[in-house]
C-alpha cells in the first residue's frame, strides 16, 4: 500500500485555528470541505490565504485541505495563511528565507484584551460624575 504524502501546518490568528494539509496534486483548495471561493467570500481573504503558495510559486502543485474553527472569517483566512506557510517549510526548508522576507512565518499574536472589573470594557471606564 502506498503511503499518503502530505505536509501539515497549524496556523493561528486571534481565536481562529487552522489545520492545513498540503498534498501533491492539482491546485485544488478546500476549506472545511467547501470550495475555497465559497468559504472565503471577499478577494482580500482569498489573496491573504493564498499568499504563501503564490510567493513560493507552488500554487498549482499542491492540493490544500484546511480545517478551520473559531474566530471570524478574516481571522480564519490569516490562520490558513500561517498554516500553509508552515506546511511549505516542512515540504522544503529552503523556502524559509523567501517566506520570512514577506513576513509569512511569524504569528500575529494580537488577541482581544480581556474586560477588567470596575470598568466598562478592556480600557473604557465608567463615566465619572463630579456632582
Amino acid at each position: 500500500m502506498a503511503d499518503l504524502v502530505q505536509y501539515y501546518g497549524t496556523g493561528r490568528r486571534k481565536s481562529a485555528i487552522a489545520r492545513v494539509f498540503l498534498r501533491p496534486g492539482t491546485g485544488e483548495f478546500k476549506v472545511n470541505g467547501r470550495p475555497f471561493d465559497q468559504y472565503f467570500v471577499t478577494e482580500s481573504q482569498r489573496s491573504s490565504a493564498r499568499q504563501p503558495l503564490i510567493s513560493s510559486e507552488t500554487a498549482s502543485s499542491f492540493t490544500v485541505l484546511a480545517n478551520v474553527s473559531g474566530g471570524g472569517v478574516a481571522g480564519q483566512a490569516d490562520a490558513v495563511k500561517l498554516g500553509i506557510a508552515r506546511a511549505l517549510l516542512q515540504f522544503n526548508a529552503e523556502l524559509r528565507k523567501k517566506l520570512k522576507s514577506e513576513g509569512l512565518i511569524s504569528r500575529d499574536s494580537r488577541k482581544k484584551e480581556r474586560k477588567k472589573y470596575g470598568q466598562k470594557g478592556a480600557r473604557k471606564r465608567f463615566q465619572y460624575s463630579k456632582r
